[in-house]
């Protein structure tokens, strides 16, 4: 006879199914970030750069000690790049002229 919270299973929800640290969602954010930094290079560099650094740095669990997933670090730092760029192409076209700074 089973008592109540005594069943046959004895964790029925483990860590496994919800935000393991080692699981698919860190290479899921880490896909994510990628693309978000490749789509940043051609339209809202301003927005999908920052968001691409997000996921990178949560898909490096949060830290730049042991071993991190490629497709992580590759995000965050064309997150970096693409909101950089995106600053100076803004702060480009906030000045009085044709070009990017002059």
């Amino acid at each position: 006879m089973a008592s109540f919270g005594h069943g046959t299973r004895r964790h029925p929800r483990s860590r496994g199914r919800t935000w393991s640290r080692t699981g698919p969602d860190r290479a899921t954010l880490g896909i994510i970030g990628v693309i978000c930094a490749v789509a940043g290079f051609f339209v809202l560099g301003i927005i999908l750069g920052p968001v691409a650094m997000v996921c990178g740095w949560l898909a490096m669990g949060r830290s730049w000690a042991g071993s991190r997933p490629v497709t992580a670090v590759v995000a965050f730092v064309l997150g970096a790049i693409d909101t950089l760029l995106a600053v100076i192409w803004l702060a480009g076209a906030a000045t009085p002229g044709n070009g990017m700074l002059f």
